[in-house]
C-alpha cells in the first residue's frame, strides 16, 4: 500500500499524496472550480485531472522536481529558470479568463488592505515599525494600472516543475484568474532574486524590475501574519521576513 503524506495542511485546505495521485481536500468549492477550469484554459503543462468529488480534487504527479523552495537553495541550469519564464510569458499571453484572480486585486483595494496589514503587523508587534514603513514605500510602485493578463495568482517556485531545461508542469491553480502579469513574475522569483535575470531572459520583452521588486514588498508584507496564524514561520531564513529586509 503506498504511504500517505501530507504535502500541506491548514485550516482552509490539505494536500495529500498517495503514490502518483495527489487528493486535494478543500472546503470552499469555488477555489477547486477555479483550479479546474484554468488548468483547461492554460496553454502550459498543468497536472491531469483524475477524478473530483468534492470536497476532494484528484489530480495526477507531473514529472521532474521543482526550482527549489522559498528558504531553501535554489536548482536547475540558467536555461531551465529561462525555460520557466518562457512558459509564464505563454500563460501571460493566452487570452484571460473572465473573472479576477488573486493577482486582479483594484489598487484602491489592495492598497486599502496593504495600509491596514501593516498597521496591524506594527500594532502586535509583529515586525519593527521601520521595516514595516520602508518596504510599504516600496511596495507603491506595484499600485498602477495594468494590462489584464492570464496569471497563475500563487507561482511559488515549488509549483513549477521541470526535468532538464523543459518545463513539465504548473500545479496549484485555485488562484488563478485575470491580473497583473507582474505578480507572478515577483511570486516565482521570490527570494531568488539571483534568478530574476535568467527569468526574465525566457519571458522576454521590457519588464518593469521595479514592479516586481515593489510585489516582493507586498508579498511578503501581506503574508507575514496570516502565516504566523496558519503555523508557517515567515522568519525561516531566506523566507518573507528576509525578504522584507533585503529591501532596506
Amino acid at each position: 500500500m503506498d504511504e500517505v503524506r501530507v504535502v500541506v495542511a491548514h485550516s482552509e485546505r490539505a494536500t495529500l499524496r498517495v503514490g502518483d495521485v495527489f487528493l486535494k481536500v478543500d472546503a470552499d468549492q469555488a477555489r477547486i472550480d477555479v483550479e479546474v477550469e484554468a488548468m483547461a484554459r492554460a496553454p502550459v503543462p498543468t497536472p491531469e485531472v483524475l477524478w473530483r468529488k468534492p470536497p476532494v480534487l484528484a489530480i495526477a504527479a507531473v514529472r521532474g522536481t521543482t526550482l527549489g523552495r522559498l528558504g531553501g537553495p535554489s536548482t536547475g541550469s540558467p536555461a531551465a529558470w529561462a525555460a520557466a519564464g518562457a512558459a509564464v510569458r505563454k500563460l501571460h499571453d493566452a487570452p484571460p479568463p473572465p473573472r479576477p484572480g488573486r493577482a486582479g486585486r483594484g489598487i484602491g483595494a489592495l492598497a486599502a488592505e496593504l495600509d491596514a496589514e501593516c498597521e496591524s503587523l506594527v500594532a502586535n508587534g509583529l515586525l519593527p515599525a521601520d521595516l514595516v514603513t520602508r518596504n510599504r514605500r516600496v511596495a507603491e510602485a506595484a499600485l498602477r494600472p495594468w494590462a489584464p493578463a492570464f496569471t497563475h495568482g500563487d507561482l511559488q517556485i515549488a509549483h513549477v516543475f521541470v526535468e532538464g531545461d523543459e518545463v513539465t508542469g504548473i500545479i496549484d491553480w485555485s488562484e488563478a484568474g485575470r491580473g497583473d502579469a507582474l505578480y507572478d513574475l515577483a511570486t516565482f522569483t521570490l527570494g531568488h532574486e539571483e534568478h530574476l535575470d535568467d527569468v526574465l531572459a525566457g519571458y522576454g520583452g521590457d519588464v518593469d524590475r521595479e514592479a516586481i521588486r515593489a510585489w516582493w514588498a507586498v508579498r511578503s508584507l501581506l503574508a507575514v501574519r496570516w502565516l504566523i496564524e496558519h503555523g508557517f514561520d515567515p522568519f525561516t531564513p531566506g523566507c518573507e521576513v528576509d525578504v522584507l529586509r533585503s529591501r532596506m
